[in-house]
């Protein structure tokens, strides 16, 4: 599940804290990149278990509606369809999720108002009570549902982006590709495999671990190498001093990969690191950052420094 996205994304936030608190050593400050990946994987299997809870408070509606001294006819006569879904009640059995679920100081069920919030907004929606009154059956409906459901109120809600800011210092900003990861998990659940369906693993293979220790290391200890390259390419246009210390460690990380990964495309490195300036530096980032690093990779290759089949592609 962790893939590089992530990991560039990560080690862009752990090598600029390195930089502001000034008093951490590189190996601290390596274990503390790979803490933060670990609490993106946490991350994933909670909202992977948030499908579970709105399941569970609709249990508990249908029954709190059943003790009631006057329960209506709707109220004595449930529609169960929701509450039996298969893919949710598959997620709540399922292996790793329920070992995870054991180890949580605090749940989704501590969060009721936001659970109540989620449930009437979906049985408010026109893809729940369609669902609801259809009379197909079938596994391959009920993953469907939470497909759906998860698209269209878990992305994009202001209520679940707040509620990750406030939970976790190291959760912030992960949200939007967690939900990637969480809709292609639902789309690849199967009936047959039970409460042994695998989850998407921690990292796709071991190469990831080593590509995101080799790449903050490489930043962090060719500083002063990255830096001459970016002062003397900038100072044309832009004092040194003058450019945005973010702008600094961005380019600083993907000069790093540039020269440390010979088998990633220059054209790569570019697009990823400039769409992380876009997010976390200044409007005008990703232009002088493009501009700036197309400019270095150019004077490498012509030194003999750099060997990329791609570089015409940056131009």
């Amino acid at each position: 599940m962790i893939n590089r996205i992530l990991i560039r994304l990560k080690i862009i936030q752990i090598v600029y804290a390195f930089y502001v608190n000034g008093s951490e050593r590189l190996e601290s400050a390596e274990k503390e990149l790979f803490f933060s990946l670990s609490k993106a994987y946490d991350l994933y299997q909670y909202f992977l278990l948030l499908i579970v809870a709105v399941t569970n408070y609709a249990q508990r509606r249908i029954e709190a509606g059943l003790e009631k001294n006057f329960p209506t006819e709707e109220e004595r006569n449930p529609n169960k369809k929701f509450i039996n879904n298969r893919l949710a009640n598959q997620m709540r059995e399922n292996a790793q999720l329920s070992e995870f679920a054991g180890k949580l100081k605090k749940t989704w069920e501590d969060e009721d108002k936001l659970i109540r919030g989620l449930y009437e907004a979906i049985i408010e929606s026109d893809t729940y009570k369609k669902y609801m009154a259809s009379e197909e059956n079938s596994y391959e409906e009920d993953r469907e549902l939470w497909r759906k459901l998860y698209k269209d109120f878990v992305t994009k809600n202001d209520s679940f982006d707040s509620f990750i800011e406030e939970g976790s210092l190291y959760w912030n900003d992960d949200k939007d590709l967690i939900d990637t990861f969480v809709l292609k998990t639902i789309k690849m659940f199967k009936e047959e495999n039970g409460a042994d369906q695998p989850l998407l693993p921690e990292y796709h293979d071991e190469e990831d671990r080593v590509f995101a220790s080799r790449l903050f290391v490489k930043a962090i200890t060719n500083e002063d190498y990255y830096r001459h390259l970016i002062s003397e390419t900038a100072r044309r246009n832009w004092e040194f001093d003058r450019i945005a210390f973010m702008d600094i460690v961005i380019m600083q990380c993907a000069l790093a990969e540039m020269l440390s990964f010979p088998n990633i495309p220059i054209s790569v490195t570019l697009n990823e690191y400039i769409e992380l300036a876009k997010c976390y530096s200044t409007n005008q980032s990703a232009g002088f950052i493009n501009g700036t690093l197309d400019a270095i990779a150019h004077r490498l290759v012509k030194e003999g420094k750099l060997n990329k089949k791609d570089l015409k592609n940056t131009k």
